[in-house]
Order: structure tokens, then C-alpha cells, then sequence
């Protein structure tokens, strides 16, 4: 009878042991606000004047809901995962389920841990740690240029946040790719490394003449440090696709780069940023640098390039007002034979009020301004300005 009552006793100590070291947390941001945007050529090729006012959501952070589950392996190892999908408060037709991250990974305390599925690049992660305007979805950041809502995709133009909540398109680097593995160490001296590898749906199909292929793969790396007050990391992508059939013409690639998260088609895309942030005490200096290529592998005298640099400030002017403002500028030049080029200059000035630890009202204003690409793109001025409500959870 005693063994008996030990053993009901051990196991019910080893179940309660085991539920308090498994959890699961939800978590999310809603941000919904009025943005005003304009846009207008400027020169001798001017376009087609643009005027929006529209309540929309997402200006200062995508709308998102996510969960985040951990579990104790015992020996300091553990599992994890984490599910988010953007939220569109401010469409009422929405249902489609719009993955931003999925996966699933295994840590060891005092090693690293590594991951799998749908993740953020080392870019944007390097992106995401030293951005002053936290990789907010408005115009006038030369680093993290959103697409325009026209959808025209041209390298520099800055675009606007979308009112249907599916921000974050960025003709800067790719946000993030699926079907993919990730590895990150923990910190020594100061220093911690991750790695990425990418593979998509690899197919060879058999015809009559050739196979048909479509490839997408890609790696990544990123290495940073962090001293007292100093933090710096620097971070490249290598993304390839291949899509090869019997038909395709090898001196006439697609130019269709640098739309939506990846590039084109047949196409090799090399990115790298480069930041670093320094923590004064009554303000933080942050300092980016970033660099695209996409170049054709059907015919290398097509490509498409995009570098700027960016410098800006945050701090808290009183414990419940918070400001930043930055300023940067650029280069690119756009897809062809020709390969014309263009400069810009973007900046921006933002204030969060916080009502509470998770609630702030928010202004943020912002401008963009590119110069003629001629004979493709004309000049384009850009600004847009939002009010919004911020709540996370």
C-alpha cells in the first residue's frame, strides 16, 4: 500500500513538475490610426499627382498575432515554437491566414539553438536590433523603404503603410523566406554568430528536350557584438532562383525584382547591412548602412542596385514621451541594359505617447525624395503622415 501511494505521489510530482515547465503565451499588436499620404513628380518628367487619406492600420508596427511555446528537455535543453499571422483590423473581408513566421526549434543553454521553417532573414534580424524607427511602416526611411500602395516596386521610392495591414514589403532586402533552418550560438566575449540556409522546392520534371526546374535557395550569416553601452552587427544575404523550362529564352530574363519579400525570377540577390547603436543614457545614436544587387543569371548585363546609409536618434524626452527622427540617403539604379540611376533622400520624425506600459498614441511624419532615372523612372516626391492608436498585448 505504501509503494503504492509513493509511486501515485511520484507521478503525480513528475506531472505537475512537467506542466509547470511547459507554456504557451499569446501575443499580438493592434494599430490602427488616419495616414495621409502624397506623392507628385517633380522636374521636366513629372507624374501623376496622389492625394490618400484613408483610416488604416499598421504605420508604426505590423498588426500581428502570434503564440510562443517552450518546454523543458531537462539538462538545460529545451524545445520551442513560435506561430504569427498579420492582422488586418481595418478590413472587414479578411480571412486569408498571412504566415509571418512558423518553426519549431531545439536550444542548449550555454551553446545556441537552432530552428526550422518560415523565419526572419540574418538581415532583417540585424535590421530589426538597430533600426531607429524600428522598422516601422512609413515613408522616410532611407534603410527600410516600404512599396508604394501603386505597387510600382521602383528601387527607392518609398511607399506608404497599407490599410489592410499586410505592411513590411521592402525593396531593401528580403523580410523573410520558408522552408528554412537556422542556427544561433549564445554569447562569448561579447560576440554570438547565426547562420540560415534556405530550399524551396527543388523540382526536375523530365520532358521531351530538357527538364523544367524551380529552385529557390539561399543562405545567410550575421555576426554581432555587444560592449557596455555598444552594439554593432553586420549580416548578408544570398538568395538564388531558377526557373528553367524548354521555352525559356537565356538572353531575355524577367525583370520582375525586388517584388513582394524576394526577388525576381532567375535571379541571383545579394544583400548586406551593416548597423551599430550606442546608448549615451539620455538618447541612443544609431548608424545603418545597406546594399542590394539582383542580377539575372539568364544575362548578367541585367541587374538592379539599391545602397543607403542612415543615421538617426531615439530617446524618451520625459518617461512617458518618446521621440526619434533620422535622416539618410542613397542610390539606385534600376533594372536594365541601360541600368540608369538615380539618388535619393529620405527622413523622419516620430513621437509615441504612452497612456500605459502597452498602449500609445502615436504622430509620425516622414518624406522621400528621388531623383530622375531617365529614360525609366521620372522624379518622385514622397511624405505621408499617420495618428494612430498602438496597443500590444
Amino acid at each position: 500500500m505504501k509503494k503504492s501511494l509513493l509511486a501515485v505521489a511520484a507521478m503525480t510530482a513528475f506531472a505537475g513538475a512537467a506542466q509547470a515547465q511547459s507554456s504557451v503565451t499569446v501575443y499580438g499588436v493592434l494599430d490602427v490610426g488616419y495616414i495621409n499620404q502624397k506623392s507628385d513628380g517633380a522636374g521636366t518628367s513629372a507624374t501623376t499627382k496622389a492625394n490618400n487619406s484613408f483610416i488604416g492600420s499598421s504605420a508604426e508596427q505590423t498588426s500581428r498575432l502570434g503564440f510562443k511555446g517552450t518546454e523543458d528537455l531537462g539538462g538545460g535543453s529545451s524545445a520551442f515554437f513560435t506561430v504569427e499571422t498579420g492582422l488586418q483590423p481595418t478590413n472587414a473581408t479578411a480571412s486569408a491566414w498571412n504566415n509571418r513566421q512558423s518553426f519549431v526549434g531545439l536550444k542548449k543553454n550555454g551553446t545556441g539553438q537552432f530552428t526550422l521553417g518560415t523565419q526572419y532573414t540574418p538581415v532583417f534580424q540585424a535590421l530589426a536590433a538597430t533600426d531607429v524607427g524600428q522598422t516601422n511602416n512609413m515613408v522616410g526611411s532611407a534603410v527600410y523603404p516600404q512599396q508604394s500602395a501603386a505597387g510600382n516596386g521602383n528601387p527607392g521610392t518609398a511607399g506608404f503603410a497599407g490599410a489592410d495591414g499586410t505592411s513590411g514589403t521592402t525593396n531593401s532586402m528580403t523580410v523573410r523566406t520558408s522552408n528554412t533552418i537556422q542556427a544561433q550560438s549564445d554569447k562569448f566575449a561579447g560576440f554570438s554568430l547565426g547562420a540560415a540556409y534556405t530550399q524551396n522546392a527543388t523540382t526536375t520534371t523530365p520532358t521531351t528536350t530538357t527538364e523544367t526546374k524551380n529552385n529557390y535557395t539561399g543562405w545567410g550569416v550575421k555576426l554581432d557584438y555587444s560592449w557596455q553601452k555598444l552594439y554593432v552587427v553586420a549580416a548578408m544575404n544570398r538568395l538564388k532562383s531558377e526557373n528553367l523550362s524548354p521555352t525559356t529564352t537565356l538572353t531575355t530574363p524577367t525583370p520582375s525584382v525586388w517584388s513582394g519579400a524576394g526577388g525576381g525570377v532567375n535571379t541571383q540577390d545579394n544583400q548586406f547591412y551593416a548597423g551599430g547603436t550606442y546608448d549615451f543614457g539620455i538618447l541612443k545614436a544609431y548608424l545603418q548602412y545597406v546594399s542590394r544587387k539582383d542580377t539575372s543569371t539568364l544575362n548578367t548585363n541585367y541587374y538592379a542596385k539599391r545602397s543607403a546609409q542612415q543615421i538617426g536618434v531615439r530617446s524618451y524626452i520625459t518617461p512617458t514621451i518618446e521621440g526619434w527622427a533620422s535622416w539618410g540617403n542613397g542610390k539606385v539604379t534600376t533594372w536594365g541594359t541601360s541600368a540608369p540611376s538615380a539618388n535619393f533622400v529620405a527622413w523622419q520624425a516620430g513621437l509615441n505617447y504612452y497612456l500605459s506600459k502597452r498602449t500609445n498614441v502615436y504622430g509620425i511624419y516622414g518624406a522621400n525624395n528621388l531623383s530622375s532615372a531617365a529614360p525609366v523612372n521620372p522624379a518622385l516626391n514622397t511624405n505621408a503622415f499617420a495618428l494612430g492608436v498602438r496597443h500590444t498585448f
